[in-house]
C-alpha cells in the first residue's frame, strides 16, 4: 500500500477512535493516550496527523455534521408549509444533539474559542472542511427562511445570520435538556430548581425559532 494510502488509512483509524470514545464518554473524558490506545499506536503518532486536540476535535466534529446534514436531508419536506419545514428540521436537529451529546460538547469546545485563536491552531484545510460540514447543515434552515419570506410567512433579512443563531442557540439548548433543571427564586434570595422534562423544552424551542423567523410582524 502506497504511504499516502497508508496515511489516510491511519487517520480514519484515529478519527474513528476518537468519535467511538466521544460517544461512550463525552468529550471531556476521551483522552489523547485513550485514542492511541484505541488504535494501537503512541500518542505521538497522532501529532503527525493532526495538528494538535482542537485539529482532532475539529475533524471529528466535521463527521458529526456531515451525518446531521444527511439526517436533516432525509426529514425535510421542500413541498411542506414552510413553518412546518423549520419546526421540523430543528425537532430533528434537538433529537440529534439529545441522542449524540457528545456532539454538542464538541460543537461548543470549539465554539467556545475566539475564531482568530481556532484558526492558528487548526490547519486552512482543516477550517475549509468543518466550514463546508457546518454550511451544509445551515442551508436547510436557510433555504426554508428564504422560503418562508417568499410567501411573506417569515419576515427575515438575513437568513444566513439566523440560521447561525439557531444553530448556536439549539446547542444552549440542548445543554439545558441534558441538565434538566431549571431556576428560579422560590423567596427573595433564596433559590429553588425545578425538573425540566426534555419534550418542554424542545417544545418552547419550536415556538421560539418560528416567532424569531416570523419577525417583528408574525
Amino acid at each position: 500500500m502506497p504511504v499516502s494510502e497508508r496515511r489516510a488509512e491511519r487517520k480514519r483509524e484515529i478519527l474513528e477512535a476518537t468519535r467511538t470514545l466521544f460517544d461512550e464518554r463525552g468529550v471531556r473524558d476521551a483522552q489523547i493516550e485513550d485514542i492511541a490506545r484505541a488504535v494501537g499506536i503512541n500518542r505521538a503518532i497522532i501529532y503527525r496527523h493532526f495538528s494538535g486536540k482542537e485539529e482532532l476535535f475539529a475533524e471529528t466534529l466535521v463527521g458529526y455534521l456531515q451525518e446531521l446534514d444527511r439526517t436533516l436531508a432525509a426529514a425535510d419536506d421542500p413541498t411542506a408549509d414552510p413553518e412546518v419545514r423549520l419546526r421540523t428540521i430543528t425537532g430533528v436537529f434537538l433529537d440529534f444533539g439529545a441522542r449524540l451529546p457528545a456532539f454538542v460538547d464538541c460543537a461548543q469546545a470549539l465554539l467556545r474559542r475566539r475564531g482568530e485563536e481556532l484558526m492558528e491552531e487548526v490547519s486552512q484545510r482543516v477550517m475549509i472542511d468543518l466550514g463546508t460540514a457546518m454550511a451544509g447543515c445551515l442551508n436547510h434552515a436557510v433555504e426554508i427562511l428564504e422560503a418562508g419570506t417568499a410567501t411573506g410567512q417569515f419576515h427575515v433579512r438575513d437568513p444566513n445570520l439566523l440560521a447561525n443563531i439557531f444553530y448556536t442557540q439549539a446547542l444552549g439548548v440542548l445543554n439545558l435538556a441534558t441538565l434538566q433543571l431549571s431556576v428560579r427564586e422560590e423567596n427573595p434570595g433564596l433559590p429553588a430548581v425545578d425538573s425540566v422534562p426534555f419534550d418542554e423544552v424542545k417544545s418552547l424551542a419550536l415556538l421560539a425559532v418560528v416567532a424569531m423567523a416570523r419577525g417583528t410582524d408574525g
